[in-house]
């Protein structure tokens, strides 16, 4: 098998795809019940810490295993054959097989980005170790993306293992053989210290100058993790591609769609897209751009 997606480009990327919906799907579980895992652990914190009652706290257990997933709507698991990615919700028509009130379409559009997304990266960089590293980077931007969209929110179940998993990886430069992954130690600490500290520095210099937080220290170890895989060489790079298209969507946002410019923009997904760009065609970018680092 391993020999046959070797030789076979076409069989590794569709295999990958194949293998990324299904992953998408686990990933919009991920997105969904992340936060909500997250705020059961802090109300039961309050109620150790402040003896808050017990009764905001909902009863049963809740994990990204358990309970199986069901209709937001009338609350109707949903079985197996409706869970296929893609395939299900076209379908059912994008609405629940027992009530046929409407599913959101953004389970779909996960798992299809998701798809897309893991191709592409084994079409940059082929069968072998880079690609699989590569995959695992992706998969795990996704969900910070969306969940900071959705919560101005980076968990730390997340980010902190994407940080460590890149700098275990520089641990096996130059035996793997890469220009983007499996960067050397010293590229991977360096980018890792250097990509939290510019965050850092950025966010208390415009917090002294307006009173203001800016940005939340989530996307300082976002930057971090992406320092740690890519190098410090990407960071300034990344931080560039992510205020632009930042500034420019917010722009937009204000002048098309009235959007208050006093409520927050996530700095997340544009830190995690930037990373993604740059993972692909950062080198690329770089000498057409003639940026000195």
């Amino acid at each position: 098998m391993i020999q046959l997606f070797a030789d076979s480009p076409v069989l590794f990327i569709a295999s990958a795809a194949a293998f990324a919906l299904l992953i998408g799907s686990f990933l919009n579980v991920v997105i969904y019940r992340l936060p909500l895992m997250m705020e059961r652990e802090w109300r039961e914190q309050c109620v150790e810490i402040e003896k808050m009652p017990k009764s905001d706290i909902p009863a049963g257990r809740f994990n990204l295993v358990t309970p199986r997933s069901r209709c937001p709507s009338c609350g109707k698991p949903i079985l197996s054959w409706q869970n296929i990615p893609v395939l299900s919700y076209l379908a059912l028509g994008g609405r629940c097989a027992a009530c046929r009130k409407p599913i959101s379409s953004r389970y779909p559009l996960v798992e299809a980005a998701t798809a897309i997304l893991v191709s592409l990266v084994a079409w940059r960089f082929g069968f072998g170790w880079e690609a699989l590293m590569g995959i695992v980077l992706t998969l795990m931007l996704i969900p910070i993306t969306m969940i900071d969209f959705d919560h101005q929110l980076i968990p730390d179940s997340i980010v902190l293992p994407l940080l460590w998993i890149g700098l275990g990886m520089s641990l096996f430069h130059p035996v793997a053989g890469s220009d983007v992954l499996f960067i050397s130690s010293r590229d991977a600490i360096i980018g890792a210290i250097a990509g939290y500290l510019t965050l850092w520095s950025f966010f208390w210099a415009f917090k002294l100058a307006t009173g203001k937080d800016g940005m939340g220290y989530g996307d300082f170890k976002l930057l971090g993790a992406l320092g740690a895989w890519l190098g410090y060489q990407y960071l300034f790079t990344i931080v560039m591609m992510s205020a632009v298209v930042g500034a420019i969507l917010g722009i937009g946002l204000i002048v098309f769609r009235g959007r208050d410019h006093q409520v927050p923009m996530p700095f997340g997904p544009f830190l995690a897209t930037a990373g993604y760009i740059a993972m692909m065609f950062g080198d690329r970018l770089k000498s057409a751009l003639n940026l000195p680092f």
